[in-house]
């Protein structure tokens, strides 16, 4: 606590301590944290049943089938993947181009990325059929001497996914460790006390800490920054390397990742302005902050349209009749549904982020980003599908139609995201108190000199 004799700033800094660390130890709203846990281990219930009947009847029970053999499992899975990409640029790549403004966002959009890859990441393994085999993916010394099939997507999905994820776990511990020794020494009781001085690792402030800190940080926000294009270039190559009509476009790398960023920032947006709302952190988490998410949002939704209209002028340029009958089929045909679904949630509200005083209005905000999320998701459905139910030849032709297990698994992975988020918040700082302060400080010198 800070002396009575203390300058306004340092008072304003252990404000800022205290109300951080504060959450976790005298959590403000247990009531209505409890409602929405018990919600969400309702939908994680789902999950293990839904998991549970699969391991035990096999994936039979889903829709997908010949020629649609890829269900929303692997939809889920790229919107999953795609999700957790905004926690990686408003952290590592902002923190590289040192704008201090991510420091109330990055800690909360850093455990959305780590617990989005998990949900993303269990798709592949579920989809294998015999999931409890799923290390035969991995290079390891095998006394049969049998390895991984190196050209197989399955196994580029889990180098991607797992280098992804250990590398953001890093990078969201590196960053919390001198949040976590502050929680420390405000906590009261010896449990609290033992739980946090563990996660501090020892630390003490001292300046060689904070030395290697830095070139921790650092480093590991260097690595981030390129998976982030990698990753989901990569699950692009997925689609991009088979020959199936409406995949085979160059444009398929910088258009996912650039979707993933647009549904990631939606995500990130969405929880901006929960958090603010019911913690009260508008001293935190300011119009600024929101009006950032909401730039960013509106800057990655316009170069996504404009890989929507790649797609539609290359079909028409070739003039193959196969690319033509997919476009369509996405425009007109039996899954029109879902293209329009997709352009109008995605593009139509988005223009509202174009006037200032929207992107700072927490409610619109929220709005327009629930809309872009759903928005997305129709996308990577109608990515899927639209191509795969009619093949070269009409003996391969067939629909598709999720079956209620899919939709379960679905349903019980975003309670398995929630789950996880909710215990984040309650049990862990979910902002970065330490790099507001140093912020401000370089503010105040900066204002000195």
């Amino acid at each position: 606590m800070a002396r009575a004799g203390a300058s306004p700033a340092r008072r304003a800094d252990a404000a800022v301590t205290r109300e951080v660390t504060g959450i976790p130890l005298q959590f403000p709203q247990a009531r209505a944290w409890w409602f929405w846990f018990l919600a969400a281990t309702s939908l994680l219930a789902l999950y293990i049943v839904s998991a549970w009947v699969l391991f035990v009847r096999g994936v039979g029970v889903w829709g997908n089938n010949i020629p649609v053999n890829w269900g929303i499992a692997i939809s889920n899975y790229i919107w999953w993947i795609g999700i957790g990409h905004a926690g990686t640029l408003i952290s590592a790549m902002l923190l590289l181009l040192r704008q201090t403004w991510r420091n109330s966002l990055n800690r909360f959009a850093e455990a959305m990325t780590l617990f989005a890859v998990v949900c993303g990441g269990l798709y592949p393994i579920l989809h294998l059929g015999r999931p409890w085999r799923f290390y035969w993916i991995t290079p390891y010394p095998s006394t049969m001497r049998i390895w991984p099939q190196f050209t197989s997507p399955l196994t580029w999905d889990f180098f991607a996914v797992l280098t992804y994820l250990t590398v953001s776990l890093v990078f969201w511990y590196i960053g919390a460790i001198p949040d976590f020794a502050s929680t420390r020494d405000r906590a009261s009781s010896r449990p609290a006390q033992v739980f946090y001085g563990l996660l501090a690792l020892g630390w003490r402030g001292a300046a060689r800490h904070w030395a290697r800190w830095r070139q921790a940080y650092r480093l590991c926000a260097a690595i981030a920054v390129p998976l982030v294009v990698s990753v989901h270039s990569e699950i692009s190559l997925l689609f991009a390397a088979g020959p199936i009509v409406g995949w085979t476009s160059t444009v398929f790398p910088p258009y996912f990742v650039l979707g993933a960023a647009f549904s990631g920032f939606a995500v990130v947006s969405m929880l901006a302005t929960t958090l603010r709302h019911a913690f009260g952190l508008q001293n935190l988490v300011t119009d600024r902050h929101l009006d950032m998410l909401g730039r960013l949002t509106l800057a990655c939704g316009m170069m996504t349209a404009y890989g929507y209209v790649s797609e539609v002028f290359a079909s028409l340029y070739s003039g193959d009749p196969h690319e033509l009958q997919t476009l369509h089929d996405r425009l007109a045909g039996p899954y029109a549904w879902s293209y329009w679904g997709a352009v109008i949630l995605n593009f139509v509200p988005l223009q509202l982020l174009w006037l200032g005083r929207l992107r700072r209005n927490p409610i619109a905000l929220f709005a327009v980003s629930l809309a872009v999320t759903v928005g997305m998701w129709l996308e990577r459905y109608m990515l899927l599908f639209s191509t795969l139910f009619r093949d070269y030849l009409v003996s391969s032709w067939g629909p598709y139609r999720p079956s209620f297990w899919e939709w379960s698994l679905f349903a019980g992975s975003i309670g398995l995201f929630l789950t996880l988020f909710l215990l984040f918040v309650r049990m862990l700082p979910m902002i970065s108190a330490f790099e507001i302060k140093e912020a401000r400080f370089e503010e105040r010198e900066a204002r000195r000199g």
